[in-house]
């Protein structure tokens, strides 16, 4: 991770409202002329959790083409699926990228490995997770690839961050987050006093 430790004071910079779904050409080939905002999820529940979201904010900023505009404060959640495990600590970055969305997963997939991610069974520990949620108002669906992410909406852990960046945000094919998070209500989800600027 020490690579990674370059965290400035423009991670926590906060540019123009860009409104959730704002849908650029809408393709799956953006150029850089048009650039298409992105929302990413992101969660680690090993090797200081906090400090892991917290690196892999700043390194979102250095993908190519690529720059942060947004960033949720981080979040304590409970472990899903396997549930024998540290809790996790999550958030939601909003991004402006010239990449397609494959070419967008694959670089958080390379950011993964870069921090050490393994793989060694669904829903196990690791050190960070990263996951193209939204991308425009697109519906897409290829092999590794589904945007909006499948499981989004029904994640407490998403979608309070998420809203708290995009209060009024619309998940295509779905509909309002903050409906949406109606039906999480009874996940338990803690907001950590964690400065991240």
């Amino acid at each position: 991770m020490g690579h990674l430790r370059h965290v400035t004071d423009e991670v926590g910079r906060l540019r123009e409202e860009v409104p959730c779904g704002h849908s650029g050409t809408g393709g799956l080939h953006p150029t850089a002329s048009w650039p298409h905002i992105a929302y990413v999820g992101l969660g680690s529940n090993l090797a200081d959790p906090a400090a892991q979201v917290v690196q892999a904010l700043a390194a979102l900023d250095t993908l190519p083409q690529t720059r942060l505009l947004k960033q949720s404060s981080l979040y304590r959640s409970a472990p899903v699926g396997y549930l024998d495990q540290p809790d996790f600590v999550n958030a939601v970055a909003q991004v402006e990228t010239g990449l397609a969305p494959r070419a967008l997963l694959d670089a958080l997939l390379a950011l993964e490995l870069e921090c050490g991610r393994t793989r060694e069974f669904q829903n196990a520990p690791r050190t960070l997770d990263l996951d193209v949620l939204m991308y425009d108002d697109l519906v897409h669906h290829e092999h590794g690839l589904t945007v909006p992410h499948p499981q989004m909406h029904l994640r407490a852990f998403v979608l309070q961050p998420l809203l708290e960046i995009a209060p009024d945000c619309i998940i295509p094919g779905v509909g309002a987050a903050e409906e949406a998070m109606t039906g999480c209500a009874g996940q338990q989800l803690e907001r950590l006093q964690h400065d991240i600027k």
